[in-house]
Parts: C-alpha cells; structure tokens; sequence
C-alpha cells in the first residue's frame, strides 16, 4: 500500500527506482489495489513509439464514473464531493454530496440517452463553471459518450471549428454565463457556431442567468425539465480500458487546433495516483484548483483525479478580481481550504495589488500550494511563498501538458525540497531525457535541451482525433523512440528541472497555449492586411504578452492606425477569443525573411523583447534592411 502514498524523500527515491525498473508490475500494483474493475487487464502495457502505438491495461473492462463516484457510496455518501462557490459572493456555496452526484449524474446520463447519444458518440459542452459543467462530464462518461469540452470564453468559429472536426451529435451549453460584473450570451456565441454544423442533432441549454434567448425548434431543449422527469438510476456502460473518454483540442503551431484523446484506464490510475501525492490530499481535506474545466487541469484535477480519491473539490465560477482582488482568499477562509492550485498569471495579478487584501483573510488552513500553466517567475514564486503560504505551505511548481493528461514534473510537498523556478523532479513512473539539435541524449546534470520523454506513462494521450499521422509527426518524429514535448528544459547540478519555455511557435499567455499561426490567419482575413507575425514577449502579468506586426496593403496606409489596431483585435476575439488578443501592434513596411522566403522570427522576438544587441547576423536575409526600420519604429 506505501507505493500509494509516498511520505518523505528516501521513499520517493524507492519508489522511483522501481517503477522506472518494473513500470509494468508498479503500474499493475496501483491499479490493482485502488481501483475498481468490471474485468482485470490480459497485458499491463503493450508499445511502440515508432507507429505510435500506447495501449495500457489491455483487456480491462470498467467504467471510470463508477471509480469516481458509485465506490464511495458506502463509505463517504453524505461527504461533499463538488462545492460549487458561484460567481456572486452573495449568492449561497451549494455542497454536492457524492450520493447526489450520483444521482445526478444518472438523471443527466438518462436524458442524454433519451436524446440519442449512444456509446462513442462525441457530445461537445460548451458550459461556464457550474455544476453542469462537471456533471455533463461524468454523464458522458457514464454512458461511453466521449466528451469534448471547448472553454466557454471560445469564440463562435473556435467551438465550430472544433465540433466540426469531431462530428458531435449534441452540444450542451447554458443561456449564459457570470463572469464577474459581466454577463456572456453563451447561447449566443452557440448558434452562431452551429451554423455551419451539419453533424449537431440537438442542443441541451442549461439556466443561469435567465436570459431571454432563442430556442429552435426541434434542435434546442431546456436542460431542467428533461433532468426531472429522468430516471435517477442509470447503470454505467462497462468500456473497454482503451476506449476514448475525452477528446480536448490544443492549440498547434501550424494549423487547425490538435484534437488530443485520452482513454479510460489509464487516464483514471495516473490522474487519481498524481492527484493523491502531488497534493498530499488527506480524507476530508478540501480542495480547490482554480482552473477552467475547459482545460486538461480542470479535467484532470477538478474532476477525475480528486473524485477518484473520494475528495472534496471546489468549482468556482467567478474570477479573482470580483467583486476586488480578495476573492480568492476570501473563498479560502470561507471553506477552510488546504489545497490551492492556479496559475502564474493569476498570482501576478494578485500580487500587484500589494498584500492588504491577503492580509485579510485567515489562510492557515493551506497546507499545499500549486502552480499550473506555465513556469512561475521568481518574483512570483516568492510571493506566493511568503504571504498566501506564509512561507509554511510548499509550492509544487508542476510541468504537464495537455498531451500527458497528468502531472509529469513537480515537487511532491514535505517530501521534495523546493527551489525557486524550478519543477524539480519527475513524478513516478515519467523518465525525462534532454537532448540536443543533433538528437543525443544530454547525460549528466547542468545541461540544457529539449525535454523528451522516453517511456510510456498510463495518461499520454493515444492519437489526435482522425489523424493519427499528425500525431505522429508532432511528437514522435523529432528523435526516435522519444515522446518530444516541444519545451526546453535545464537540469542542474542535483538533477532538478528548470522549464525554459517552448521551442516552437506556441506562447503561453496567461497560462494559454495560444499557437501563434491561427492568430496569423485571422489578421490576415483583415482586407487592408498584407501579412503578419506574432511573436510573445516578456509581461508582468500574463508571462507573456502577444505582439504583432503586421504589414499593410498599400490601401491599409492612409487608414487609422488605432481605428486599425481594434479592427485587428477584433477580427482575433471573432475568430479565437479575447485571450489572444494582441497586446502590441506595429505596422512595419515588411517583416524579415530568409532567402527562402521564411519569417525570422527569433529576431522579430528579441526585437518585441528589447534585446536588440544580439540579433545576430541579418546580413544573409532577403531583405536585410527591414531589420533597422522595424528597430526605429518599435513601441
């Protein structure tokens, strides 16, 4: 039983070794012991990065909702499995017991049953943060509809873009969503979508903000009515180990967004065990992750992970600033929260505001800080450490990507001395490797590379949706027999990491993995625009901030270069979301290029960036002269 919760650093050790030396025999011992099963597995692991081919638990037959939800029945029935804080602080928390989310779970399961959806359908939910939004999940997984749930920030032509490339059969939504002072017409932003939706049968529309909406006939039904009429009995679909559960889009540096699948088993054992020490969750701890279950976190470690521990995980809907810069502490004294996991980007904002807000509230109930997204600063790092964890509740700095469903990199608290900036030590089970531009493995400690992986863990996602040769070429062909990552990473002199950032044209702004070409694509659908180029640059908030050039037409010349700015950003929130818009937009007469006609980047880069002393060599590109001029003009 020990190998399931690792207490101090030699056992860390201990059970590091053995599951890089017998992963199939550690891996088999988690899952045999803490999970339930409708069949055991025929074969541990079965695998070949070269087609690539990941099969886990081959053989097992279970249904990862009645891990999550019907085993804690018995023993944990009236403990609150979701407390969902809403937008509002005035409005009421509501405590979710894990006998009524099973029940829930079961009325939804029935409707969507009633409406069609059938084992392996897709059905995309598109949901702000309330307890539908988790509920949904559970219910698709409970009846083996694969779900795919797109950020209700998203704009129209990203949700169908994204509907679009899995064929869903339904979209689950609500009229609108809070956020803040604000109010969104999520319903809205849906119909636009489905315009261009041929596959969507019928749309289910929860209440929220009791807007006046349209309904189409025959297509949209009111979620309520449907949810009480249904059955609270709904015996779960016994799934094969290996049948997708999720389908979650990511953004690529080329192209239309990455459909990434990630299956039953092993999902489930990797997300609950990683959950269980990354946190040092306790029986009746309550937990709390700050992110949006419209990303791999929210999946992962809102719903999955804690619920398959039996845990207590909150769902907030509002945002930090609302009503001021104190609601997350607020909400930590509220519900004697112990463990606390959100972004860079939002402990930034907060620590802006100075610590009066902070000061405030009684955090002593903290014993687990996390940080999630992107790698934290050091000046963050350090607040957060000193006045939210008063330098007595550890960070876990932890490094995971959409793509490995789980935590890969991070400090386990109490047992992983921490370091400033650094995500420390591979988790169980995840061998890292560092290799160099010519495909080497770099040995030893205090060197720097890209960040592979060189064994399968149970979480890794299988394939991109219909296009498994994508899948192929983005993460298994830059060197052999590796998962590649697309970060850089240092390892130092004990052997911890150090993420640098992306390698490739993908800039986390906020915690967002924003690729930069879909960016590029909608500015130049800008009838004035000639061309683009999107590179980050360093932000005091978000970590990284989009700036854009961008060249004009010979007509866009005599426009209004503000009027201009707007339409652009405009143009951007239509096509992706107010997340990518750009911070800084310059209007340059051409942009670099190499002979071959490719954008230098790099040095558009470390222009945006203020390092204009090593641009290095310009004298080869087409068109050198540029350079200077973009340099002049710089904002």
């Amino acid at each position: 039983m020990s190998n399931y919760h690792i207490k101090h650093l030699e056992e860390y050790y201990k059970v590091y070794r053995k599951s890089i030396r017998e992963p199939e025999n550690f891996w088999e011992e988690i899952a045999e012991e803490h999970f339930v099963w409708r069949k055991k597995w025929d074969k541990v692991l079965d695998w070949d990065f070269s087609k690539p081919q990941i099969k886990w638990f081959e053989g097992a037959k279970l249904n990862i909702t009645e891990n999550c939800i019907d085993r804690h029945l018995a023993t944990r029935g009236d403990k609150t499995a979701i407390l969902f804080e809403p937008n509002n602080p005035d409005e009421p928390a509501e405590h979710i017991t894990y006998k009524q989310l099973h029940q829930r779970v079961n009325q939804f399961a029935n409707v969507l049953k009633e409406q069609g959806v059938e084992k392996g359908d897709r059905v995309c939910i598109y949901v702000p943060m309330i307890p539908e939004l988790a509920i949904s999940l559970l219910a698709c997984a409970r009846i083996g509809a694969i779900h795919s749930v797109v950020f209700a920030g998203f704009s129209s032509t990203a949700l169908s873009t994204r509907i679009n490339d899995s064929d869903c059969k339904m979209v689950i939504t609500s009229d609108g969503s809070y956020r803040g002072a604000k109010t969104i017409d999520l319903k809205g932003i849906v119909d636009e979508a489905l315009e261009d939706c041929p596959s969507v049968k019928t749309v289910l529309v929860a209440k929220r903000i009791k807007s006046n909406i349209n309904m189409k006939e025959g297509r949209d039904k009111w979620l309520q009515p449907l949810l009480d009429n249904a059955s609270t009995v709904c015996d779960a679909e016994i799934m094969d180990a290996e049948d997708p559960l999720f389908i979650l889009y990511t953004s690529g540096s080329t192209g239309k967004p990455k459909g990434m699948v990630h299956t039953t088993a092993g999902y489930m054992v990797y997300t609950a065990y990683t959950f269980k020490n990354a946190f040092q969750y306790r029986d009746n701890d309550v937990y709390w992750c700050t992110a949006d279950i419209g990303w791999i976190t929210g999946h992962s470690y809102i719903v999955y992970g804690p619920l398959a521990n039996g845990a207590t995980t909150v769902l907030f809907e509002g945002v930090p600033s609302y009503p001021d810069f104190g609601r997350f502490w607020e909400i930590v004294d509220k519900h004697k929260v112990n463990q606390f996991y959100t972004a860079p980007t939002a402990i930034r904002a907060l620590a802006k505001q100075g610590t009066e807000l902070v000061g405030k509230y009684d955090l002593s109930s903290l014993k687990v800080l996390g940080s999630v997204g992107e790698p934290i600063n050091e000046e963050a790092w350090h607040w957060y450490n000193d006045n939210v964890g008063r330098k007595k509740s550890p960070i876990i700095d932890s490094w995971w990507q959409t793509e490995t469903g789980g935590i890969m990199i991070t400090p386990i608290p109490y047992v992983t001395p921490t370091k400033p900036t650094y995500a420390t030590l591979p988790f169980i089970g995840v061998q890292p490797a560092l290799m160099d531009e010519k495909g080497d493995e770099l040995k030893g400690n205090q060197v720097e590379g890209r960040l592979c992986i060189k064994f399968p863990w149970p979480s890794i996602a299988r394939t991109i949706w219909g296009n498994h040769e994508r899948y192929k070429e983005t993460y298994f062909s830059a060197y052999k027999n590796m998962y590649f990552t697309g970060d850089g990473a240092l390892r130092d002199e004990v052997g911890y990491y150090r993420i640098t950032g992306r390698v490739d044209d993908v800039i986390i702004v906020s915690g967002h993995n924003l690729g930069t070409a879909p960016i590029e694509d909608a500015i130049n659908e800008h009838p004035a625009v000639a061309e683009s180029a999107i590179v980050g640059f360093p932000h005091d908030i978000k970590g990284s901030a989009l700036y854009g050039y961008v060249t004009l037409k010979d007509a866009g010349e005599s426009r209004d270069h503000n009027n201009l700015r707007k339409e652009i950003n405009q143009i951007i929130t239509e096509h992706i979301g107010p997340i990518a818009k750009l911070d800084k937009i310059q209007f340059s007469e051409g942009l670099p290029k190499t002979r071959s006609g490719k954008i230098m980047r790099r040095i558009l880069r470390k222009i945006a960036s203020n390092e204009m002393d090593n641009l290095g060599d310009v004298s080869t590109l087409l068109n050198p002269e540029v350079v200077q001029s973009i340099i002049d003009n710089r904002l």
